[in-house]
């Protein structure tokens, strides 16, 4: 069903990321940015209103019928569950606690991922560092989709397929492009996750539980806030390798639409972000961004120039190659 997608690889390229560059020009000419790089401690309350809300839910669904389970899944949880998703983002950068409490800012990504249902804080960590390091970099960067991907996912019909699944796939391909040894943190991420789950079906039944997990398969899946996944790195035009979205879903997403200003700052959280473009608007309001996820969307599914393979690769050289070659290997030590 529908055309083929004409491109067969990825846009291969031989420059660097141009978020470092930008980065150091813009605080040559606006110092003052720096004085945005600090911790939000309004995330931590929003972040424990949020669990609270889907503990609250799981009592609500419990007795409903399945077809009010499932709706109330799509409708009001995947919203929530999608949410957490982007404030552990946020608790990745060390946005909650600060950079000198590193650890407070894992575990407290692990109280965030409990309505989630699938243990994802830590792993998360590990691997969106090497996105923002070597952005497009071949073998490092989990983010960009696998051959396999690009390969068959070349249709309409078979896009729209690949959307749906998106979870699945951001689940399990770090295994196939970048696997990394467990961490003791992911260990007691999982420990601590599949305890959760087993009190919420003991507790509230069965119902809950799908509730909880439906909420984030399909949340992540074919969903309007989804469109950040796609709209973020997915070249619709050629050399461009990044993104934003100036939108009303920003509310919901912790500004992850500001994503240009975010690779920039990574150390700025996302309620600083409009600061930073506002600041600095010479440099964002003339890149071309989004208003509307739900188009992108539309638009990927249905554009038969863009595909899974629409991606600015690299490959990377020197310490970078070094380091996966020791992350991969068996003797390397143990992460956090």
């Amino acid at each position: 069903m529908g055309n083929r997608v004409a491109r067969e690889d990825f846009e291969w390229v031989y420059t660097d990321q141009p978020h470092a560059s930008r980065r150091q020009e813009i605080l040559a000419k606006y110092p003052e940015i720096k004085s945005l790089m600090k911790p939000d401690p309004n995330l931590i309350w929003i972040i424990v209103l949020m669990v609270l809300t889907q503990l609250v839910a799981f009592y609500l669904v419990k007795d409903l019928d399945w077809k009010w389970v499932l709706f109330w899944a799509y409708a009001f949880g995947s919203c929530i569950n999608h949410s957490m998703t982007l404030a552990i983002h946020e608790v990745s950068h060390n946005s909650a606690f600060g950079n000198n409490r590193a650890l407070w800012n894992r575990w407290f990504g692990i109280f965030a991922n409990l309505p989630i249902g699938v243990p994802y804080s830590v792993s998360f960590k590990r691997y969106h560092m090497d996105h923002h390091r070597y952005l497009g970099g071949d073998g490092i960067d989990v983010d960009i989709p696998t051959d396999f991907e690009g390969w068959f996912f070349c249709t309409t019909f078979r896009k729209f397929v690949w959307v749906i699944l998106q979870p699945l796939f951001y689940a399990f391909r770090p295994l196939f492009i970048n696997p990394k040894p467990i961490s003791y943190l992911e260990v007691i991420n999982t420990v601590i996750q599949i305890t959760f789950d087993i009190i919420v079906y003991y507790v509230f039944g069965i119902r809950s539980l799908v509730y909880m997990l439906a909420a984030s398969l399909l949340g992540l899946g074919l969903h309007p806030i989804s469109g950040h996944f796609i709209a973020e790195h997915y070249m619709f035009l050629k050399g461009h390798e990044t993104y934003s979205y100036y939108g009303p879903l920003n509310l919901l997403t912790f500004n992850v639409g500001y994503h240009n200003e975010h690779h920039d700052f990574p150390n700025v959280p996302g309620k600083n972000l409009p600061l930073v473009r506002k600041i600095a608007a010479e440099y964002y309001d003339s890149l071309p961004h989004y208003t509307s996820w739900v188009k992108v969307l539309y638009d990927f599914v249905m554009d038969d120039t863009v595909s899974p393979y629409s991606r600015m690769k690299r490959h990377q050289k020197g310490q970078a190659a070094l380091e996966t070659a020791m992350l991969r290997s068996p003797s390397y030590g143990v992460c956090t």
